[in-house]
C-alpha cells in the first residue's frame, strides 16, 4: 500500500468513516496542507457556500503542488481537483460501523457544544427528524450508502481517473495499517531527502 510518493491526495468516504482523521495524518506525514471540504463548505447557521464560490475556494486551497483533501462534494471536486489527484483513498466501511460512529460523534459534539469549523454547533434534534432526508445526516447516509459505494467502484474503473492510484480500505484495521505504512515510508523519504515534500 505504498503511497508516500503521492503529493496530491483525496480521502473519500461516507460520513464518520474517518476521512478527516486519516487525511490529517497523511498531510502531517508529507508536511502538506490539509484541506477539509466541510470547513470550506459550511457557513454559520449550517448554510451552504454557493457552488461557484465553493469551487473557487477549493481551487485556491489546492493551488499548490502538494495537498491532502478530506471530503466528497463530487459535483465540485471531480471537474476541478480529481484530474490533478495522484492518489484516491476510499474509506469503504460498513454502514453499521459508520452509523455507530455517527451516534457517538453526535452525542459528544452536542454534550460538549463543540464548535464545528469555527461557525456551528451540533443540533441533535435535527437528527430526530428522519423524514428530512436532505438535512438529516443519518437518513442521508442510509439512503445513499449503497449508491455512493457503486459510484466510487465505477470511478475506480473509469479511464478518466486512470492517471491516479486508488486504495480501497474496508475496515478500521486496514485504515490504520495504511496510515502507519504511509507514515513510515514518508519518514524514510524525508530522511533520504527523497520525493516527498
Amino acid at each position: 500500500m505504498d503511497g508516500s510518493t503521492a503529493h496530491r491526495i483525496i480521502v473519500l468516504g461516507s460520513s464518520c468513516s474517518g476521512k478527516s482523521t486519516l487525511a490529517q495524518r497523511l498531510a502531517d506525514s508529507l508536511n502538506a496542507p490539509f484541506v477539509e471540504l466541510d470547513a470550506i463548505h459550511w457557513r454559520p447557521g449550517w448554510t451552504s457556500t454557493p457552488d461557484d464560490e465553493f469551487r473557487g475556494l477549493v481551487e485556491a486551497a489546492t493551488s499548490g503542488d502538494t495537498w491532502v483533501v478530506a471530503g466528497n462534494y463530487r459535483r465540485i471536486t471531480q471537474p476541478t481537483i480529481w484530474p490533478r489527484t495522484d492518489l484516491f483513498v476510499w474509506l469503504d466501511l460498513p454502514l453499521s460501523t459508520t452509523l455507530r460512529r455517527m451516534v457517538r460523534r453526535t452525542w459528544r459534539r452536542w454534550r460538549t457544544r463543540e464548535l464545528l469549523w469555527g461557525t456551528n454547533v451540533e443540533d441533535p434534534w435535527q437528527h430526530l427528524r428522519l423524514w428530512e432526508y436532505d438535512k438529516n445526516l443519518f437518513t442521508y447516509t442510509v439512503l445513499y450508502h449503497r449508491s455512493r459505494r457503486a459510484e466510487y467502484a465505477r470511478a475506480m474503473a473509469d479511464p478518466r481517473w486512470a492517471h491516479a492510484r486508488w486504495v480501497r480500505l474496508r475496515s478500521p484495521a486496514e485504515i490504520e495499517a495504511f496510515a502507519r505504512d504511509f507514515e513510515g515510508q514518508a519518514a524514510g523519504d524525508h530522511r533520504k531527502g527523497g520525493a516527498s515534500p
